[in-house]
């Protein structure tokens, strides 16, 4: 097989067939031999002169030949690359032979309909190296093959099937994958003439539909014809014969009925302003009439699907996808022809409430976007209300609430009530699973714990949410009625089953701040007793999981009603604690998050004295606080924690919260106290396991309550700062001994791992404490300098595998806090931690990887807040400079992110300071280059944003002249300026890089470099035509990564706003906290 890699030698082909043979069908061995050789002949042939090779490697020949079919596919393959890389590098005789070799090839086979059908992966694959070799001729070397193809297939209806194929991939690459794949000039040109020459395509599609009988051929023109329909001249679509041919010929013909939707769908969803709307309404009428004459009256859209075929299963979904795609833009004209034609609105929306109630999720997103669409058009347009500039959500004004008593309905929700009623009953009785639900049914009908967040199921909770909100504002007794009665059936256990009452409770949970407040606090009361009722009535422990996880959803997801009912929300939370002594599973977890989700919202209630109670309820907490939590596991325990933290946050009285929160804390005090006694006669107990589980679940339960308390935690925590630290020595000496006696594997035996997880969870909890308070005088004084040497110093001495990646992450957070204050302390922190992890963290891109990341974001942290101190030694900072570049280099997307920014801000600190001069003579030509290295580097294509940026800053010091010093060697260069010098570089750096590009070329790319800079969007223009000229992004899409980012941020911006005019759209838990409306 060796032999193969010998270019002196021509070809053995039968050698070649053997080797690609083996690598399908060879002994292990003989497949890795086989692999390496073909690898190593292609990237051979990549790297020789492209004619030379192919007049060596004669595709033609192998093709020719009765080869192995997978022989000739790796001969395209070598072609393929040749066409897309480096077709310009071939002279032009060799070109135009590729060319009509396989024009020929493709008529050949496509000529012959059993070779068309026996060969059809194989014209595949020409049939796409073909359209490269169209994109790089046509139209400057090739300017008929419009007209070559229409010509070519008016004389055989096999060949014209695969042209049509032929122009559906050309169509696709150029108007949907041109923009990653082509510079911006290119593709442009390839589009202007498409346009130019479509008249003769249009006429070909034209006379196929209108006489060919060949139903492949037709498949093949409407699949063709769909991908024109989204960018041909609107004449085309409009001023002919084709919707009405489309409609009446195809549309009721079971073979084309998929294809012509999808057409349809392509057309209705075209958004080109109100000159058009007569087109559209005529689209409306008469694919409408034409299905209600097609599909039968009674269809049962949910059986048709379960039970029909796969191409019944995508008409159904067609279907739907036509009218959504046509009524969301088009629906004042939909509702217009309801004046004269009521019955097609009717249908079209009789048809999408059938399909909504098909078992299929994707069908059913389909649905629900439309009626999400409609039931917030129909708000906004029925309420039109608007809110006040900085305006709280939980103080704007409620709505006229629409579905009261003799509502003044208007025509329009009049034309909809029906429907919409329907949509109700489809939306309750499908909602999804919410976040805040821990609690599910198995595959085997059992009820467990959810065993990890379902991302889709909340996403589409969310859509459904937002639906239901809307359709009850639009007539809350209608939606109250529902519920109400379908809750009535599963008390009296008509309907009664876990998924109907799961939908039902998730659906009553939803709609929370969308009635009025007396409508919400019947409706609630409702809904509460009945559930309490049938918790009692029922039997069965996984009944009463069921129904105890729905009570607590509901009743956490209406703290507006809890807050103005005392007793209501005092008897809801003791219900809570009853059920965290319910042991099934997944039931304490709900209990403790709920619990969280009401003490967030509802806390001053609980730090105040109410009417008829004799103390806060806070405190009678903090007295019945054992016993609450006395079959809680530990992780529950500190949600608890959490949750009273809140109410504790909430008294306003600096000393009455000291005084709640000690009273909170004296169970966990008093265990820490008693270690700590022990401990005081003898460090031994500190090596028992059960001390430290009890010490790591002390620590956790501290950590909980920092995070819902902030700032005022300072006097817990200053109870427990020196015997923390104190702890954290005693166990680091332990590990030293350990690690001492028996090396690097002492640190994985259970001892080891408990002593550091106490270390760890002391760190977490100075960061937590450190990143909330609001004294940085206090923080710097009181507790940075006792920390330095027990934490620092024990991070230094151990061994790398010993050594906690939080220590990082401590003195990222206190830099970030103190910023400036600590510069004086960098030098120490910076001695300490930098050079021992830069030694654990460059063998290779894989070991420690928390460590890498905590390590660049210190490094960030302090050449941000802390510039000064860097410069303090040159020796580290020529170390801090190369550390930036290996994380910009790294293949780790948020480490590299970090070396980026941290880089960018490093210029920018640079630029203000003294050094200006010096670091970029020593180091501006080194980071360019890096930065060209990553970029041109398809595994950091994520970082393109920020490498514009970089780059364009480097650019534009230089042309602007703010780099004084001369960035050459006076010495052995010769240079007139900076930008000439650097321009002459730049340009031979690349012509060696890449000598797929002519001079010509690297001269516009290189000049275009200096003179965009100043232009930050045509600067990553020019750059991702450089990119896309090098071939280095062949499928990805990052270039347009800003683009995109920016577009979702701003429609998420425009949502929000809109959303917060409409109570109850937003859930409650997401509302930022008003003290003041508590």
């Amino acid at each position: 097989m060796e032999a193969l890699l010998n270019f002196a030698q021509p070809l053995d082909s039968e050698l070649l067939n053997r080797c690609v043979e083996a690598v399908y069908t060879g002994t292990p061995a003989e497949r890795d031999q086989a692999q390496r050789v073909l690898t190593q002949l292609q990237e051979r042939i990549n790297s020789e002169d492209a004619s030379a090779a192919l007049n060596w490697f004669r595709v033609d020949l192998i093709l020719e030949q009765p080869n192995n079919p997978n022989t000739k596919f790796f001969a395209l393959q070598i072609l393929d690359a040749c066409i897309k890389y480096r077709w310009r590098t071939l002279p032009r005789q060799q070109c135009d032979g590729i060319k009509d070799f396989i024009v020929n090839l493709v008529i050949k086979l496509s000529s012959d309909e059993a070779l068309l059908r026996g060969q059809r992966l194989f014209i595949n694959k020409l049939n796409l190296i073909l359209v490269q070799v169209i994109k790089q001729e046509w139209p400057r070397n090739w300017p008929t093959f419009i007209s070559d193809v229409v010509n070519a297939s008016k004389a055989n209806e096999t060949l014209c099937e695969n042209n049509m194929s032929i122009l559906k991939l050309l169509s696709e690459e150029v108007f949907d994958f041109s923009k990653d794949e082509m510079t911006s000039a290119k593709a442009k040109r390839l589009k202007e003439s498409f346009n130019q020459d479509f008249s003769l395509i249009y006429q070909l599609c034209d006379f196929i539909m209108e006489h060919s009988q060949k139903p492949s051929l037709l498949a093949m023109t409407l699949q063709t014809l769909l991908r024109f329909l989204n960018w041909i001249p609107l004449g085309y679509i409009f001023e002919t014969q084709m919707v009405e041919r489309l409609v009446q010929k195809f549309l009721p013909v079971q073979l084309f009925r998929n294809d012509t939707l999808a057409c349809l769908t392509e057309i209705a969803g075209l958004d080109i302003g109100a000159a058009y709307n007569s087109h559209f309404e005529k689209l409306f009428v008469i694919v409408t009439t034409q299905l209600t004459l097609t599909l039968p009256t009674d269809v049962n859209f949910a059986a048709a699907f379960e039970s029909g075929s796969e191409e019944d299963a995508r008409f159904i979904q067609n279907l739907a996808l036509f009218y959504t795609t046509f009524l969301r833009p088009h629906i004042a004209i939909a509702e217009k022809n309801a004046t004269t034609q009521p019955k097609l609105l009717h249908a079209a929306l009789s048809t999408l409430i059938g399909i909504s109630k098909v078992d299929d999720l994707e069908v059913f997103k389909i649905c629900l976007e439309f009626w999400h669409h409609l039931a917030s058009d129909l708000y906004t347009c029925e309420c039109g209300i608007v809110p006040a500039i900085g305006a709280a959500p939980l103080l704007l004004a409620p709505p006229p609430q629409l579905g009261g008593p003799n509502p003044s309905a208007s025509p329009r929700r009049q034309l909809y009530s029906a429907v919409l009623t329907q949509v109700r009953g489809v939306m309750i009785s499908r909602m999804a699973k919410p976040e805040e639900v821990l609690i599910i049914e198995d595959e085997n009908g059992e009820i467990i714990r959810e065993p990890m967040k379902d991302s889709d199921a909340i996403t589409l909770y969310k859509t459904m949410r937002e639906t239901l909100v809307y359709l009850t504002h639009l007539n809350v007794d209608d939606t109250e009625n529902i519920m109400l009665e379908r809750l009535a059936l599963q008390v009296d256990g008509s309907e009664w089953s876990w998924h109907n009452l799961n939908t039902l409770c998730w659906a009553i949970g939803s709609i929370s701040g969308a009635m009025g407040e007396e409508d919400e606090k019947r409706f609630l009361v409702t809904v509460i007793k009945d559930l309490l009722g049938l918790c009692e009535m029922k039997r069965g422990k996984d009944n009463k999981a069921v129904i105890a996880s729905n009570i607590m959803y509901v009743v956490g997801q209406y703290p507006r009603f809890l807050k103005a009912h005392w007793k209501f929300l005092k008897t809801v939370v003791n219900k809570l604690f009853e059920f965290m002594h319910e042991l099934h599973p997944g039931v304490q977890d709900m209990a403790c998050d709920t619990f969280v989700k009401i003490a967030q919202k509802c806390r001053r209630k609980f730090s105040m004295l109410q009417v008829g109670e004799a103390m806060p309820f806070v405190d009678e907490l903090c007295l019945n606080l054992p016993s609450i939590v006395s079959d809680l596991e530990p992780s529950q325990v500190h949600t608890f924690y959490e949750a009273v933290g809140y109410m504790v946050q909430s008294q306003t009285d600096g000393k009455a919260r000291d005084a709640l929160l000690a009273k909170l804390m004296e169970m966990p005090n008093q265990t820490w106290a008693d270690i700590m006694a022990q401990a005081s006669s003898g460090v031994g107990v500190l090596k028992e396991p059960l001390t430290m589980k009890n010490l790591v679940n002390i620590i956790k339960a501290n950590e909980r309550v920092v995070l819902a308390l902030g700032h005022p935690f300072t006097s817990q925590i200053g109870r427990l700062y020196i015997d923390l630290l104190h702890v954290y020595k005693g166990y680091s000496e332990m590990i030293n001994a350990a690690v001492a006696q028996g090396g690097q594997y002492a640190t994985s035996t259970s001892a080891v791992r408990g002593m550091r997880a106490v270390k760890r969870e002391t760190l977490r909890l100075l960061e937590s404490y450190i990143e909330r308070s609001e004294d940085s005088e206090l923080i710097l004084q009181r507790f940075v300098p006792p920390m330095l040497d027990p934490v620092l110093g024990d991070y230094v001495r151990n061994i790398p595998e010993a050594r906690d990646p939080e220590v990082l992450s401590l003195f990222t957070c206190i830099i970030s806090k103190l910023q400036g204050l600590m510069t004086n302390e960098v030098p120490r922190v910076f001695e300490a931690v930098f050079k021992s992890t830069l030694d654990m963290i460059t063998a290779n891109f894989e070991d420690f990887p928390e460590h890498r990341i905590n390590l660049f974001n210190l490094l960030r942290a302090i050449n941000q807040y802390c510039f000064p101190a860097l410069l303090g030694s040159s020796a580290n900072f020529g170390l801090i400079v190369e550390s930036i570049k290996w994380a910009f280099k790294h293949t780790e997307r948020n480490i590299a992110e970090t070396g980026l920014n941290t880089l960018l801000e490093l210029f920018h600190n640079v630029a203000l300071s003294q050094v200006a001069s010096a670091f970029h003579q020593q180091y501006y030509l080194g980071l360019l280059q890096d930065v060209f290295s990553v970029l041109t580097d398809t595994l950091h294509s994520p970082g393109f944003k920020l490498h514009a940026q970089i780059l364009a800053h480097m650019f534009l010091i230089v042309e602007s002249k703010q780099i004084t010093a001369p960035l050459w060697d006076p010495n052995t260069v010769q240079a007139v300026d900076n930008s000439s010098y650097l321009r002459e570089l730049l340009s031979g750096m690349f012509c060696q890089s890449f000598p797929n590009l002519a001079p010509p070329t690297v001269r516009h790319l290189v000049n275009g470099l200096f003179d965009n800079c100043r232009d930050g969007a045509v600067f990553k223009q020019h750059l991702r035509d450089f990119l896309v000229s090098l071939k280095e992004f062949g499928g990805g899409d990052e270039l347009y990564t800003e683009e995109r980012e920016a577009e979702v941020a701003r429609k998420a911006a425009e949502l929000q706003k809109r959303q917060e005019a409409v109570p109850g759209i937003i859930n409650p838990h997401a509302i930022p906290d008003d003290m003041n409306d508590f």
